[in-house]
């Protein structure tokens, strides 16, 4: 598997930090509201990374990572 990729749209983040919860490798807070994070994490972080964007209450992190369909 590749490494993911993602992006996190700063304008759209409130800094709720459910990412930085879910996946703290990727995601961390730098003061109160600002979000630092790694764009291309290992492919280890990828179940984080999806449950973190999946969690995100304003839908601010979008991935390559692609639904797996079950029974397939």
């Amino acid at each position: 598997m590749m490494d993911v990729k993602l992006v996190v749209d700063l304008n759209r983040c409130q800094g709720y930090a459910q990412c930085v919860f879910l996946a703290p490798r990727v995601f961390t807070l730098h003061g109160e509201e600002s979000l630092l994070y790694d764009a291309g994490p290992d492919d280890g972080e990828r179940e984080r990374v999806a449950q973190a964007a999946a969690a995100c209450p304003v839908q601010a992190i979008t991935t390559d990572i692609r639904p797996q369909s079950h029974g397939q």
